[in-house]
């Protein structure tokens, strides 16, 4: 399959660990060129620029935080600036709040200060990801955005109603600049992930680990680069006209340890 990708330009936003770091690497395995951004961890960043050219793609790192809407741009700027365009942009990134949702939390004692910061990091912030480098995608006649969400968009989770709503807001986007955007011959899906075997993994208790993967169809819970091979295809030239879906990949059938058996 040719996935027509040997020399566009991918920018991978929050591609310094788990989901973003692996889509790095696979989408330079098809000679990309790949840009990935980071907010804090230069180091890492570094190290999924090495995996990038090891695998055959040429590397660009640089800041970027989504709850620093200036930032977003920038960074786009900076990946323009450096390789002349952007082919293709994987919005990976996210803004947890603190380690992760509290499951704990009730909807009611969520601050609205939290809405606010949830919702427009990740809704928000992936709108400026996409404001940044729509421009330049119409003019050449060709690009692909894929919107990482998460699974917690449909099934829900107690306690994270700031990031599911966020998530799922993502969808919506995506069905709109389908149509705005599908003229000018731009694809824009949206991926959800469930539970993902990434390097945070090991800080689960190995007892819902086993319950997650035994709810699914393949009795078995995706690494990083499942979802990356996904990622990799919508992002690419195999994608022929899919376009404006919400596409699950295997780990999101599970059932969470909330919903019962």
């Amino acid at each position: 399959m040719d996935t027509g990708l040997n020399d566009r330009v991918v920018l991978v936003t929050g591609g310094s660990s788990g989901i973003g770091a692996a889509t790095a690497v696979a989408f330079a395995r098809e000679g990309a060129k790949v840009a990935i951004t980071y907010r804090k961890n230069e180091q890492a960043a570094r190290a999924v620029a090495a995996e990038v050219a090891e695998a055959g793609g040429e590397a660009f790192s640089t800041p970027m935080d989504l709850e620093d809407l200036p930032s977003v741009q920038a960074a786009a700027d900076a990946v323009i600036a450096h390789w002349g365009r952007v082919d293709v942009l994987v919005a990976n990134a996210v803004r947890w709040g603190g380690d992760a949702p509290d499951p704990g939390v009730r909807f009611e004692d969520v601050p609205v200060a939290e809405w606010l910061a949830m919702v427009g990091a990740n809704l928000v912030g992936a709108a400026a990801s996409v404001r940044a480098v729509l421009p330049g995608m119409r003019a050449r006649g060709w690009g692909r955005i894929v919107l990482v969400s998460s699974g917690v968009a449909e099934e829900g989770l107690p306690g994270p109603g700031p990031y599911g709503t966020a998530k799922s807001g993502l969808y919506g986007m995506a069905r709109s600049l389908a149509w705005e955007a599908g003229r000018d011959g731009i694809l824009v899906n949206v991926v959800a992930p469930g539970f993902t075997l990434t390097e945070r993994a090991p800080d689960f208790p190995r007892a819902i680990v086993d319950r997650l993967a035994a709810g699914t169809p393949s009795r078995r819970l995706s690494r990083p680069q499942d979802v990356a091979g996904l990622v990799v295809f919508l992002g690419s030239a195999a994608n022929g006209n899919l376009t404006g879906e919400l596409v699950r990949e295997g780990s999101s059938a599970a059932r969470a340890p909330h919903a019962g058996p």
